[in-house]
């Protein structure tokens, strides 16, 4: 297998309910394994995602968690996820579901160097970077 380098987001236990919307916007294949399924059964964290993944058909991957038992839950620093490409419909389709219930600090509009590009944060808290690369006639 070849190395990759994808985004590992901790949540402060809706780990579930994010990679669920997720996997609505990007598609793909989620897998998830508790806390419960890890030999913490009779924890109150039980249900909370000790990992999960999801790998899309366009070839990303995200990963995240609930953050661990005695471990602080720090809300993300200075990140955010980028999506990029020239595929308009697509990724106008990932930011109309990314930036629905969230908030938008860039509005998707084409830019002075000549992409579309928006920048908003998902229902989540989570921050995101939409580029269309402007296709050449």
């Amino acid at each position: 297998m070849a190395s990759r380098l994808n985004p590992y987001i901790s949540f402060d236990g809706d780990a579930r309910q994010a990679l669920e919307f997720y996997k609505e916007v990007l598609g793909g294949t989620l897998a998830l394994n508790t806390f419960g399924e890890s030999g913490m059964a009779d924890s109150p964290e039980a249900n909370q995602i000790m990992h999960g993944m999801l790998e899309t058909p366009s070839g990303f991957t995200l990963m995240a968690a609930d953050t661990p038992p005695g471990m602080k839950y720090t809300p993300g620093g200075n990140f955010s996820v980028s999506l990029s490409g020239d595929d308009d419909a697509e990724l106008r389709g990932y930011w109309e579901k990314l930036s629905a219930g969230g908030t938008v600090a860039v509005p998707l509009e084409k830019q002075m160097w000549g992409d579309v590009f928006g920048m908003c944060t998902d229902r989540f808290g989570i921050p995101w970077m939409v580029n269309i690369t402007e296709t050449q006639a």
